[in-house]
């Protein structure tokens, strides 16, 4: 592993903007030197060096929350290509969901997925323990320092992984010795919907009914069940893909992160579309749960910029186009992300949403301190050279030709982003440069200090 040398670029860390050098070397950042410090002494012969002038140097982003399908639903997905898509997007991390076949339910099938990972991830990686109403010892034997969380769907997913059971519910929150991760719709409520406009409208059906079915009632009920658990129980509570206005005013901005027991995310796709847009994208922005109103939007971006919101993610869930094609009621709930986050989030800097430093705390900082992760999310010497470089003022389009996923189709597609990333490092490895991948490099198990 040589050492590299980045010349030059304009750095955004830690609520700072300013030029820098930065050396990597044996998988670390060994060196930082600001503009004006002089150049950094490197002795390598091997050195790579890397004229970044122009360039955003930012930490490598972690997602805390992907399905990329493997094992059980590869035909739509797998570890390898979703993480390739995910290093050409500027993710270096990710945490993975227990709803694939079978379902990540027993220790032994968690071990399973690691040692997939570790031959085929080419970013760093943790998976989420599943919870079922029926798996509570498996669940409490989950080690915190080298498992990222426990989730839990209080709303319909794959498999036997509703968990519904109040008693159970009880018991999770109660024991669990790590992180628990929610996904939050009243399931009775959506049922009771889903029947009605069945119903009603039966083979006319569109996607613009989503969010009528999974509403923000159905959100809220779930939400405010889980958070009124966690005071109950002291749970470190994580609710994921926060969707509606209503939902926001469950978390809070009076506490430093690092101290907070209940946070809260948001995903790119609750933040850039409404339901103006299942006129176009119909069943393509079919997400559980719905994408909402206008004012939805809004307000999530507002808790965001104010703090309720600790966190951006993902939710990558592919589906096939052909799957995404059958009428409303057939087709399956999710969409392809990964490659886009990062490029979405930069579209919205500039147009004024997010300043750059907030963006990078919400999407690299902040995941890190919220999962006290070990020696990622940030650029300080001493950490994993997990970093991305980022052209501004090179536009390019999203085209099927560009797509990287395996389902080879995204809800961005049409869209032209005015950034480009040029270079994804992954712990000191340059993984990714100008749209070539180093298909030799394999990511790390995350660590977390608990």
């Amino acid at each position: 592993m040589g050492a590299i040398l980045i010349e030059n670029a304009n750095l955004i860390n830690e609520g700072k903007r300013f030029t820098a050098d930065v050396l990597i070397d044996q998988g670390v950042i060994k060196k930082i030197s600001a503009s004006g410090k002089g150049k950094i002494a490197v002795l390598q012969k091997d050195l790579k060096t890397i004229d970044a002038t122009g360039k955003l140097l930012i930490p490598g982003l972690i997602d805390d929350q992907v399905h990329f399908r493997e094992p059980g639903l590869t035909y739509k997905a797998d570890i390898k290509t979703e993480s390739r898509a995910a290093a050409a997007g500027g993710i270096t991390s990710f945490m993975e969901m227990p709803n694939t076949i079978p379902n990540t339910l027993t220790q032994s099938l968690l071990q399973d997925k690691y040692e997939l990972a570790a031959a085929q991830s080419m970013t760093n990686y943790s998976f989420y323990m599943g919870a079922s109403n029926d798996n509570l010892k498996e669940v409490a034997k989950t080690d915190p320092k080298n498992v990222c969380g426990i989730k839990v769907f209080m709303g319909s997913s794959t498999g036997n992984m509703l968990v519904d059971d109040q008693q159970t519910l009880q018991g999770i929150f109660a024991e669990a010795p790590t992180i628990v991760a929610v996904h939050c719709e009243h399931e009775p409520m959506i049922r009771e919907n889903n029947q009605f406009y069945q119903q009603k409208f039966k083979e006319t059906a569109t996607a613009s009914l989503h969010p009528l079915i999974r509403n923000a009632e159905a959100c809220y009920k779930s939400s405010s069940q889980a958070v009124e658990l966690a005071k109950k129980y002291g749970t470190h509570l994580h609710v994921l893909h926060l969707s509606t206005a209503m939902e926001t005013a469950l978390f809070s901005n009076k506490i430093p992160l690092a101290e907070k027991k209940i946070t809260a995310e948001v995903c790119l796709h609750h933040l850039w579309f409404n339901e103006n847009d299942y006129k176009q994208k119909g069943n393509l922005i079919k997400w559980n749960p719905a994408v909402k109103t206008e004012n939805d939007r809004l307000k999530l971006w507002e808790a965001l910029l104010d703090g309720r919101l600790d966190v951006v993610a993902t939710d990558h869930a592919p589906h096939t186009l052909e799957e995404k094609s059958r009428p409303y009621f057939e087709a399956p709930s999710g969409g392809p992300m990964v490659q886009h986050l990062l490029l979405g989030m930069l579209e919205m800097s500039k147009k004024g949403m997010i300043p750059l430093e907030t963006m990078v705390e919400k999407m690299c900082h902040n995941p890190a301190i919220l999962f006290r992760i070990h020696r990622r999310g940030f650029i300080r010497e001493g950490y994993f050279a997990d970093l991305v470089l980022i052209a501004e003022n090179e536009p390019e389009t999203v085209t099927k030709d560009n797509i990287l996923y395996k389902c080879g189709w995204s809800p961005l597609e049409g869209t032209t982003f005015s950034h480009r990333i040029t270079h994804t490092f992954i712990n000191g490895e340059l993984a990714y440069e100008n749209g070539i991948f180093k298909e030799d490099i394999k990511g790390m198990r995350l660590q977390f200090n608990r």
